[in-house]
């Protein structure tokens, strides 16, 4: 039985999620890409798993350096969100960001940040899955996260 595309991304927008930006670095050369679909996967490694479209520029990059960092945008970042998303040949432009113990771009502004290496990457669809193992972690506290929901941003309010 196949499933209506359009039905199949209708359902998926109904799945609230945090926002990521993946950042790579080798060479010289930065990348970024924005993603939602992301997660934790285990404690003991510590063990993130994200997808990537398979046709996204930063695969080479991030298959060439053997790291990535994961931001964690904050409420306040739609913005970048929407440049990493872009098909910007320059997304750094005007970012203000830090470099990572492993030469990876952290975004400023950002929620929290995990650096880390890449020790597995399967076929998933159209999609690359990849998983990190976590080699460091960054939290800021006063930031609350940026959420998307229905192909909108928004922000957390805890239930009373």
């Amino acid at each position: 039985m196949a499933i209506d595309e359009n039905a199949f991304r209708k359902a998926l927008a109904r799945f609230a999620s945090g926002v990521t930006v993946i950042t790579a670095a080798a060479e010289g050369e930065m990348g970024g890409i924005t993603v939602s679909a992301f997660c934790s996967l285990s404690l003991r490694p510590p063990l993130v798993l994200a997808c990537i479209d398979e046709r996204a520029s930063i695969l080479p990059l991030l298959r060439r350096s053997g790291a990535f960092a994961v931001n964690i945008l904050s409420d306040e970042q739609s913005g970048l969100s929407n440049q990493f998303a872009s098909k910007m040949s320059d997304k750094f432009q005007g970012v203000s960001h830090d470099i990572g113990p492993l030469g990876q771009p952290l975004l400023a502004g950002a929620q929290a940040h995990l650096v880390c290496t890449l020790v597995h990457e399967w076929e998933g669809g159209d999609h690359r899955v990849l998983v990190g193992q976590v080699e460091a972690a960054s939290v800021d506290e006063s930031r609350t996260p940026l959420l998307y929901y229905a192909s909108q941003y928004g922000s957390f309010h805890p239930l009373s």
